[in-house]
């Protein structure tokens, strides 16, 4: 068994989780290791506890793996799971990172610029309006925006980036196998051919109602910020923005009417310090990518993997081989780059082939 196996199996162990799996790993020093192990041994581990410890050697004897695979297979699948390289940096940097990843379509090295625009179900035209247009135009800029498939707010967003025959992310709260809603299949098959269709579940699991909120810290998890475009109250993309604030990542909010009820959660995010984003400009510029939009005549306009360089740069001194690895870039693009953006006075190179923000 492969520890990619292996990960798939304690994925669908009842509640091993990230957490526990990270500390199982840690206490033994291999997932060959976890899996011999009795649950006497399992027991000593910190966060495991002795009633999850006991019955876990016999719950991983029970996982039917092979049907889980023939179903991966399937549908076309590929599994990412938390200890490979090309798992998204982002997320890999949040405390609770998904085990694994099942995945239709690709994710890029290019995904790290990422946006997520989150909102409610039951939006209004003109926030299904707005969540397009921002969906289009960050697209536009070379941004991947990352949403949750569901109706309203989310799929307005990917339709934006779509539009744009750009790159988009949809996270899901069910297994590939299951896509959820329904009426939404057509449009992931949409994504999965210009960007990918995510899920940390299994295959076959259903759409329950308390995997929304795990699958709403992936989609802040794998962005630099959450827009939210228009949320009730109450709404679950309420909880997005509280994921991204834990994770450290930037909250926007675009202002609604003031008798409108799915206003009164975006006003409110205002309210309480969530920077207020008008048009596309204000994101832009909170991540210093505002000079993107400059007229292509004046030679400032960046292609994607110009973007994608300038977002890893700072005005610490990084070195071009830190460059390289971090953008997934071959050197000598990279060198190409990064030339063109100190022609574009964007960077500055210092001795030693180390490169800062300009």
């Amino acid at each position: 068994m492969t520890d990619t196996e292996r990960l798939l199996v304690l994925n669908m162990v009842e509640d091993i989780g990230s957490i526990r799996t990270q500390a199982l790993l840690k206490y033994f020093g291999s997932l060959d290791k976890v899996f011999k192990a009795s649950g006497d041994e399992i027991g000593k581990v910190e966060k495991v506890g002795p009633i999850i410890a006991a019955r876990m050697p016999q719950a991983i004897k029970e996982i039917n793996l092979k049907k889980e695979m023939d179903l991966i297979k399937k549908h076309g699948v590929k599994v990412i799971t938390f200890l490979d390289k090309d798992y998204p940096e982002n997320l890999k940097n949040i405390y609770d990172p998904p085990v694994v990843l099942y995945v239709k379509g690709n994710i890029l090295p290019e995904d790290k610029l990422a946006i997520a625009i989150v909102g409610s179900r039951l939006a209004s035209f003109y926030g299904l309006q707005t969540a397009e247009k921002l969906g289009f135009e960050l697209a536009s800029h070379g941004i991947t925006i990352v949403s949750g498939l569901a109706m309203g707010i989310d799929s307005s967003a990917h339709k934006g980036a779509l539009k744009a025959k750009k790159r988009t992310i949809a996270v899901l709260g069910s297994g590939l196998a299951n896509i959820y809603p329904e009426e939404h299949k057509d449009l992931a098959d949409k994504i999965s051919e210009s960007g990918a269709v995510i899920s940390e579940f299994p295959m076959r699991t259903i759409p329950d109602k308390g995997n929304f909120p795990k699958r709403n810290r992936i989609i802040s998890g794998l962005s630099l910020g959450v827009v939210c475009v228009e949320a009730a109250e109450k709404s679950g993309a309420l909880i997005t923005c509280d994921c991204a604030l834990e994770q450290g990542r930037e909250v926007f909010a675009v202002p609604g009417k003031v008798d409108s009820m799915t206003s009164k959660g975006t006003n409110k995010l205002i309210k309480q310090g969530a920077k207020l984003a008008q048009g596309v400009e204000d994101i832009l510029e909170e991540f210093n990518l505002g000079n993107f939009a400059s007229c292509p005549t004046e030679g400032s306009v960046l292609d994607k993997d110009e973007s994608l360089v300038y977002t890893l740069l700072s005005s610490d001194p990084k070195h071009m081989d830190d460059i390289c690895q971090e953008s997934g870039i071959g050197l000598n693009r990279i060198a190409g780059i990064l030339l063109n953006l100190e022609i574009k006075k964007f960077v500055k190179q210092l001795p030693g082939k180390n490169f800062v923000k300009i």
